[in-house]
């Protein structure tokens, strides 16, 4: 089964938690904190692997976790980091994230990496926060969270000629006839469901990937019929061979269906109107075929070059390949068509926001959110009296305070944070 769209969630490892511990050695008076730090959290990484050709994998596992850090230990010793979670993708693939719709990453090449979400740092143990003023601080930080999103993967089969043109023009039984694949060929009006990879050697030793692609009909690049699903795949060809009907075999025009076709590709992306094009004029085995071609010829416009073939008897198949050959030789590979990037690929942070938001709930309870605020809560010990009287610190030197009284709170007044409650007071 061929998948080259799912939705996925990925959540990275939570940082480990830092520890409060102090020496406590026979002959080593006054020792002093010694709680190591928290290990950090795994990134959840997704790295290009050629051998694959489709997103199979993410049809049964929708949801990636990668592991947690290890917890801070006595003598200061650090926790240990988690390893990253790997998850491996065909080229060609895709990342967006599903609420902002922005890319994530764009991943063409074998062992491509991208982060796709960081995982938490670890927290600091009672040894980092130990001053001339506070030499034995009974206080650690609980490891931050790892970051979670909701993500959308597409593939976009990297090929080098992509097969177009309409159902049952012959594009399955042309790629079975110059390639090894075995796509579905059957006598009767039907179209093919899903894309077809198939490597094509030519008789002076030269290859190239060709992909067949489900037909088009007309408001495909509006949603109509199944070719919608797959235009995207046309966006990462070299050279696009359109396949005609030259016979039309099915009552249409052969120069009206090459007119419907291109006008379909360009709705859906106008830069694909700048592609190298060939014409494979297909069934010139037919009867009226070869008046047709004439026709379609003196219609046509524009110089590109038209094929005789016949798919099913393989005439013309030679001429036909070595000229997708040539014009692949004058054309750079798709990666170099990119922007130049490093092989890993982050993932850009948007700009901060706001530290924190308030807003009231129908009871009058005041209730804090935003991403910095919570992930501070979450990342408190509130088992050790000084780490709360740090976060209430931190809350006053972020506003948390005066924007409550702004807000009309008064001593006594609840204020939410996540699932917890907490009382203002002045």
């Amino acid at each position: 089964m061929f998948v080259d769209q799912v939705s996925v969630y990925v959540k990275a490892g939570d940082g480990g938690n830092g520890l409060v511990a102090y020496r406590r050695e026979k002959y080593v008076p006054k020792g002093g904190p010694a709680g190591g730090d928290g290990g950090n959290g795994s990134n959840v990484v997704f790295k290009v692997d050629e051998g694959l050709n489709t997103l199979m994998e993410f049809r049964y596992n929708r949801h990636f976790k990668g592991k947690r850090g290890e917890n801070g230990m006595s003598k200061t010793q650090h926790g240990k980091n988690a390893e990253p979670l790997i998850v491996s993708v065909p080229p060609g693939t895709t990342v967006i994230d599903e609420d902002t719709g922005e890319v994530i990453a764009d991943l063409t090449k074998h062992e491509q990496e991208a982060v796709i979400v960081k995982g938490g740092r670890g927290g600091r143990g009672n040894t980092r926060f130990a001053t001339p003023r506070n030499p034995a601080p009974d206080m650690a930080e609980n490891g931050e969270p790892g970051q979670e999103r909701n993500i959308k993967i597409e593939l976009k089969l990297i090929a080098d000629v992509g097969l177009v043109g309409f159902p049952s023009v012959g594009k399955s039984t042309l790629l079975s006839v110059v390639s090894a694949a075995k796509p579905k060929i059957a006598d009767y009006h039907f179209t093919t469901l899903s894309p077809n990879l198939g490597v094509v050697d030519t008789q002076d030793s030269r290859s190239f990937v060709l992909a067949d692609l489900p037909g088009l009909i007309e408001g495909a690049s509006q949603g109509v019929g199944l070719g919608h699903q797959f235009l995207r795949h046309i966006e990462r060809t070299r050279v696009i061979l359109h396949v005609i009907d030259m016979a039309g075999t099915e009552g249409r025009d052969p120069y009206e269906d090459y007119i419907m076709i291109n006008q379909e590709l360009s709705d859906y992306d106008e830069k694909l109107m700048d592609r190298p094009q060939i014409i494979a004029a297909n069934k010139m085995d037919m009867p009226n075929a070869q008046e047709n071609l004439i026709q379609f010829k003196d219609k046509l416009e524009v110089d590109i070059p038209v094929y005789e073939i016949s798919a099913l008897t393989k005439d013309g198949l030679r001429d036909l390949l070595f000229a997708i050959a040539d014009k692949l030789e004058t054309i750079p590979k798709y990666e170099k068509e990119l922007e130049e990037t490093d092989d890993t690929v982050v993932y850009r942070f948007q700009k901060e926001e706001d530290p924190f938001h308030i807003t009231r709930d129908p009871d009058g309870a005041f209730v804090l959110y935003g991403q910095r605020i919570e992930k501070l809560f979450k990342m408190t010990d509130f088992q050790h009296d000084e780490a709360v009287q740090r976060f209430s610190r931190q809350l006053r030197g972020m506003g948390v305070d005066k924007a409550l009284r702004e807000r009309g709170a008064q001593d006594g007044d609840v204020v939410r944070l996540l699932e917890y409650e907490f009382e203002f007071i002045e």
